[in-house]
Parts: structure tokens; sequence; C-alpha cells
């Protein structure tokens, strides 16, 4: 009989990738009001894309605010920037459609300040990931606001059907 073992390299994809199967799988709810799900458009592709991020702050009924914490290169932000119609999931909510903008820098400036006095611990963490992925402070991370636009059209996908 032989044992197959897992390597961190091979189980990595799958556990970035779980949040996601949960929250498709209407099991949402266990991550709370902390985490939400994206749903957005491949800008060159035109598929459905998906990402689990932490809501940083709430500054409004309907408005959530996401940092990208791999910068302007993230995939899921540059999607974001070329089609700001998406779907939103949190907790064991239905999804809603959403329209999402950058926040201007002192915008930036002033969520992470909220951010920092709410939760120093996660701040500090959090700020030594992004230092180590980008070289640079957590200050400089883009945001992302995402305001709830119910009965408007999200994302289309690939096969041009909204769901």
């Amino acid at each position: 009989t032989e044992i197959y073992t897992l390597s961190l390299h091979d189980a990595l994809p799958i556990l970035v990738r779980a949040p996601i199967w949960l929250y498709r799988a209407r099991l949402g709810f266990l991550f709370g009001s902390r985490m939400l799900l994206l749903e957005h458009v491949g800008r060159r592709s035109g598929a459905r894309r998906y990402v689990v991020l932490e809501v940083v702050d709430r500054p409004a009924p309907h408005t959530y605010v996401v940092a990208s914490g791999f910068g302007t290169r993230s995939q899921w932000f540059r999607n974001v920037r070329a089609d700001p119609r998406v779907r939103v999931t949190v907790g064991g909510h239905p999804t809603m459609h959403a329209e999402a903008w950058v926040l201007s820098p002192a915008e930036a400036d002033a969520t992470l300040d909220a951010y920092r006095r709410r939760h120093p611990r996660i701040w500090s963490a959090f700020n030594g990931v992004i230092e180590a992925t980008l070289g640079a402070s957590a200050a400089v991370v883009p945001m992302v606001g995402l305001r709830l636009t119910p009965g408007v059209d999200g994302p289309t996908g690939a096969a041009g059907s909204r769901r």
C-alpha cells in the first residue's frame, strides 16, 4: 500500500480556494461579516472569478471596504477596475449586486487608521505580511469600496448570462 502525502506546495492551492467553495456551498455564515465573497469578471477572459476578502470597514449601510493585499497587481483588483459591476456575498445572506470603486488615498488612510484602532493585533500581522509581499507598508495598499445595489446587473461571465 502506497501512502500519498500532500506537500505544502500541492496543498496551498486547495487551501486558498477552500473559502470560495464554502461560500458556494452556502456556508458563508461560517465567516460571519468579517469576510465576503467577491464575484467579478475576468477583464480578458470574460469568465466569472471569485475571491474571498476581509471586510476592512463598513462606512455606511450596504457598503463594504476591502483591501487589495497584493496591491494594484492583484488580478481581482485589476478586473474590478475594468468592470466595477460585481456581486457580493456576506455571511449567510443572499448574493447581492454591487458597484465597486477605488478609494482615494485620503479615504484609504482614514479607513486604515480606523482599522488599526479596532484591530491592533490583526493589523500588526497584516502589516507584516504586506511589507513582506509588497516591500512597503500596508499604508500603500489600495482599498476598494463595494456599494450593494439591489436589482442592478452584476458580472455577466463568459456565457453572457446574468445570475
